[in-house]
């Protein structure tokens, strides 16, 4: 069993939950999720951030955990880099606005 996927089982354990409550929060198989937690299944980007949010983490934590085995509160550092993201994400939604705006301008004319 990999890390990741022992954390994700210590999790499931935590919280008192069996396999298949797990799987139906991620509207997957239970032997799909069977395989998350033995390691068989390599994780995307996707469902990685879909199973932290059933832990109500974030990535970052989940991952930080498989490391540790213990949940702790994210660092200040953790902190100022994720509202940069968070302050970034916002920068790019203004600017596909204004690509949008432009785009739309364009081709009235």
């Amino acid at each position: 069993m990999d890390k990741l996927g022992k954390a994700i089982r210590l999790l499931r354990h935590q919280n008192g939950w069996r396999q298949g409550d797990v799987a139906k929060r991620l509207e997957i198989s239970i032997p799909a999720f069977s395989k998350i937690e033995t390691g068989v299944t390599d994780l995307n980007l996707s469902r990685l951030n879909q199973i932290a949010k059933v832990f109500n983490l974030t990535i970052v934590q989940l991952l930080y955990y498989s490391e540790t085995e213990e949940i702790k509160e994210p660092t200040d550092e953790v902190k100022v880099i994720s509202e940069k993201i968070l302050q970034r994400e916002d920068e790019i939604i203004h600017l596909q606005k204004k690509v949008i705006q432009l785009y739309e301008q364009l081709y009235q004319n």
